[in-house]
């Protein structure tokens, strides 16, 4: 009795760890999910471009898990001095996440920072004269925040 009952447990947890397991597999990211990463952290406004366009399509990308959450400029105001800095901020905080979720995020910390400020150089350079030159001061100051603090 106890050997018939020792072998119905032992394949009933086979089956089971069978069956979890390729749950696990069929839930998996796709393995091209850090190059995608990549390619939306990078520096160039293309990189942004593409990010923000998958961005606005989240439910296209949903296999992969990605964390869109974000709170945008943290304890920083998210348009200082009326300048929109909130969509930069959100790219920065998806860089960060899914790097930190990836157990990367050192290794791609400083990458991320000179997308941020990249971002926001691009913001102020749709103004002109002294507000561009307050506009990039702004910029300067939310980078090295990032920087130092981020």
């Amino acid at each position: 009795m106890h050997r018939r009952l020792a072998t119905a447990l032992t394949t009933s947890t086979l089956a089971l760890v069978t069956v979890l397991g390729a749950a696990s597999a069929a839930e998996a990211a796709p393995a091209d999910k850090p190059q995608v990463l990549a390619s939306w952290t990078q520096t160039s406004a293309s990189s942004h471009n593409a990010w923000a366009a998958a961005r606005a399509h989240q439910s296209a990308w949903s296999g992969y898990g990605f964390d869109w959450s974000t709170d945008y400029c943290s304890s920083s105001p998210d348009n200082p001095f009326g300048f929109p800095f909130s969509t930069s901020c959100a790219r920065h905080d998806f860089g960060y996440r899914n790097y930190k979720a990836l157990g990367t995020f050192s290794a791609y910390k400083s990458r991320l920072d000179s997308a941020f400020y990249e971002d926001l150089k691009r913001v102020c350079a749709g103004y002109g004269g002294g507000t561009k030159a307050a506009c990039n001061s702004t910029a300067w100051t939310y980078y090295q925040a990032v920087k130092a603090f981020g």
